[in-house]
């Protein structure tokens, strides 16, 4: 990376030769053409870089991916079709039947699903442990066969803060790495790696696109991780891989490569999870604003919380910037320049006022989504937990009153106005 991450952020990964394209070329074809099976051969044989299949592999995809390594600080990135796709790929690259994972309980309800249910149906058990857990009780959840711990920067929709530096101690001293979901916060506001994680996912959907225009996620390798020196552990990237005719990753990739080589030529080959580079595109463009637009978006996000702690009508406000709220110190430590734009609060008027608080709304958006240029809101009772009745929010750590309040990139005198009419109808 450059000196100023600003500066990655419009110019990485692509640096383009005399008379080439000077944005992201988009490579819209499925295959290559060769001029002998030869060459092809090598390609298949991990032999020789190059391109074949856009299943595997696309050059638009890789621009991007590699931006995204340069910005967490990484040695290898790639894209993948979706967050959830990303984190899956992350987990399963090193983990499958017969392992065990340690997580962090305040993750997002896809990826708890991820861990807690589908990828138990594989063979693949996880413990789950808070966020906030004592030293004992996170050092209990380990066990021998335990292959990877994972955690989210930023909690969503929780808003809980990951002790990075202490869940990487954990990992580092059980021979496992730390994989953190960095989706709120960015590169921009924190960089996991330099706090010791060794794998850095994304919802690329978020911040990283910005504008809601493509689904998508990322990972990336930070180079760090000696899976040689664990290499019991870890097989699948120590030991012949018989469908590439006996190809050691770390022996052929090293420590840099090995990781994402055999995410993309094992399970991208496999599971087809692939980016459109239509869609890497969109995320490129989203890319090289986004040194500008997350500090607006904390901007927001600071502002509002403040002016929500204030409000009578207001039971609670979750924010890791607001001086008081439990993680605020770790967000000092981690992201002193700020957390993200998503604040989450609650009503003295309980459920009733949450949905009347959100059709009284007028800039801010209802949608199932959140981390856009545009501000949004979500009533996950009344919408993504609308399955569980007022107890099991209760007990999953969501308040049936709960709002999730995405700030987008607008005024921020503007979009208080608009909160403080609608609370105005509660």
């Amino acid at each position: 990376m450059t000196e100023h991450i600003g500066t990655t952020c419009v110019q990485g990964g692509y640096r383009p030769g005399d008379a080439e394209p000077r944005q992201v070329p988009i490579y819209q074809s499925t295959t290559w053409k060769y001029d002998t099976s030869e060459h092809m051969g090598r390609l298949f044989d991990l032999d020789e870089a190059g391109y074949f299949y856009t299943r595997l592999q696309n050059p638009t995809n890789d621009y991007v991916a590699a931006k995204i390594a340069e910005l967490e600080g990484g040695t290898a990135g790639m894209l993948t079709s979706s967050g959830q796709a990303a984190n899956f790929f992350a987990v399963f690259n090193i983990a499958g039947a017969g392992d065990h994972v340690v997580a962090s309980s305040a993750i997002y309800g896809g990826s708890y699903n991820l861990l807690a249910h589908t990828m138990r149906r594989m063979g693949l058990e996880c413990t789950f442990v808070s966020p906030d857990c004592t030293d004992e009780e996170l050092e209990a959840a380990f066990r021998p066969n335990t292959k990877c711990v994972f955690g989210e920067t930023i909690a969503n929709p929780a808003l809980d803060v990951l002790d990075i530096e202490r869940f990487a101690a954990a990992a580092h001293a059980h021979g496992v790495p730390l994989i953190v979901d960095n989706t709120f916060p960015t590169p921009v506001m924190c960089r996991p790696i330099e706090w010791g994680a060794d794998i850095v996912t994304h919802s690329t959907t978020k911040y990283m696109d910005g504008h809601g225009t493509a689904v998508g996620g990322a990972i990336v390798d930070s180079g760090n991780f000696d899976w040689d020196a664990h290499a019991d552990k870890f097989p699948g990237l120590t030991t012949p891989d018989e469908t590439y005719h006996g190809v050691v990753y770390t022996e052929k990739f090293g420590q840099a490569g090995a990781y994402i080589t055999k995410a993309t030529s094992q399970l991208m080959r496999d599971l087809g999870s692939i980016q459109s580079p239509q869609h890497a595109f969109y995320l490129n463009l989203g890319l090289e604003s986004l040194h500008v637009r997350m500090p607006q978006h904390v901007k927001n996000g600071q502002a509002m919380a403040e002016f929500l702690a204030e409000h009578p009508k207001v039971r609670f406000v979750k924010y890791p910037g607001l001086p008081g709220d439990p993680w605020h110190e770790l967000a000092q430590k981690y992201m002193p320049n700020g957390t993200c734009g998503v604040v989450s609060f609650g009503f003295n008027g309980g459920r009733a006022a949450a949905e009347q608080f959100m059709k009284s709304l007028k800039l801010a958006q209802i949608a199932t989504h959140v981390a856009d240029a545009r501000t949004c809101v979500l009533h996950p009772a009344n919408a993504t937990h609308r399955q569980m009745n007022d107890a099991e929010l209760e007990a999953a750590g969501i308040a049936p009153d709960m709002v999730r309040l995405s700030c987008g990139i607008e005024a921020t005198e503007d979009l208080i106005a608009d909160v403080e009419q609608a609370l105005a109808t509660v």
